[in-house]
């Protein structure tokens, strides 16, 4: 008598799953060699398909997170089939929980390790994209990077005390203890570092800035730290600035909103002196001087009678704040002798006196 091939299917299906329930290391290893064939099969559709259609987009990050979960995935499957296995065995109990909480604690590892790379990835990307297009504030990325690699450590540890039943509720007591001892220890460097991102995050000024603080210090703005700001003054000196002390004053930005900076150069000149011709050189000089910005246009304003001179008021802006003091140094010396070449008079306080002799 001839059997088809389901008939001799269905008669041994009985008989297989009879000698599985008999023999539990075999199910277990059926089980185990099955999520292998599986895991397999997920490297190849990862590594085959999700990899290439990635690399056919034009970001490289999605490319870096397909790598980075590639593995974890398909170990992620195996550990599991490899967990499920052991169960069927039916092994004594504390070696099932042995095996099983190191099994979990790999898999933890293991995508720990790939989520980290992914935040560090996204956080160096966008750290370069930022710094590309001349923003500020890229240490604020830095740092909300490091945080979130902190919160994956410690949600890690906290899984594995949890996986291998420890008791984490000394530790958390703990960690609120001294996260408070460590706060009124740290005052002063806490009030520096939220400085340091109300700073970055209020941007009132940026690397290459001029600023004026309220003390009188000038300069220019070369690095923006999480404690500390400094500045470089026209002396060379560097000033460093907790950004504490920065947030609660004032202080003045010479290269915003725009980064040119307004001359105002005072001058007087003797009364009877041809007031046209005294706006007309000026404006020329500032014409002749590479320094000047075009715009906006120089104007000459007559601000008053002084008591021994008309007083004029030449103003300009320099391109940058940096040029200010060469700015007046160039057009004090050439307003000096232009005014002599066209024999315009810069008078000195002068008094008369006048003399009355007794009627005697």
């Amino acid at each position: 008598m001839k059997v088809t091939p389901m008939e001799f299917i269905n008669s041994w299906l009985p008989k297989l799953g009879d000698f599985i329930s008999n023999s539990p290391i075999v199910g277990g290893l059926l089980i185990v060699a099955g999520f292998a064939v599986l895991a397999w099969l997920v490297d190849v559709v990862m590594g085959r398909v999700f990899l290439r259609l990635a690399g056919k987009t034009q970001l490289k990050l999605d490319d870096a997170i397909v790598k980075a979960v590639h593995r974890p995935i398909w170990l992620s499957v195996l550990l599991i089939g490899v967990i499920f296995g052991i169960r069927w065995m039916a092994p004594p109990a504390p070696f099932t929980t042995a095996v099983e909480a190191l099994l979990k604690s790999l898999m933890i590892i293991v995508w720990a390790l790939a989520l980290n790379h992914i935040i560090l990835r996204i956080v160096n990307d966008w750290i370069s994209y930022w710094r590309s297009k001349g923003r500020q504030g890229s240490e604020i990325i830095g740092l909300g990077g490091n945080i979130l690699r902190l919160l994956l450590l410690v949600g890690a540890v906290f899984l594995l005390l949890a996986i291998w039943q420890i008791n984490i509720t000394p530790l958390l007591a703990s960690a609120g203890i001294a996260g408070v001892a460590v706060a009124l220890a740290a005052k002063e460097t806490l009030s520096n570092f939220f400085g340091g991102v109300s700073v970055m995050l209020d941007q009132p000024y940026k690397v290459g800035d001029y600023i004026v603080l309220d003390s009188g210090e000038r300069g220019e703005v070369v690095e923006i730290g999480m404690r500390s700001t400094r500045i470089l003054t026209r002396d060379d000196v560097l000033v460093s600035i907790p950004n504490g002390i920065i947030t609660n004053t004032k202080i003045v930005n010479e290269s915003a909103p725009e980064p040119r900076f307004r001359v105002r150069i005072k001058i007087g000149v003797a009364y009877g002196s041809d007031i046209d011709q005294v706006e007309e050189v000026l404006l020329a000089l500032t014409k002749e001087n590479l320094l000047v910005a075009p715009q906006p246009e120089p104007r000459v304003r007559f601000r008053q009678f002084g008591d021994s001179s008309l007083d004029f008021e030449l103003l300009c802006w320099a391109n940058r704040p940096h040029d200010k003091g060469r700015l007046i140094h160039e057009l004090n010396r050439s307003i000096y002798k232009a005014f002599i070449a066209e024999g315009i008079s810069i008078p000195f306080p002068q008094r008369d006196v006048h003399m009355y002799t007794d009627g005697g």
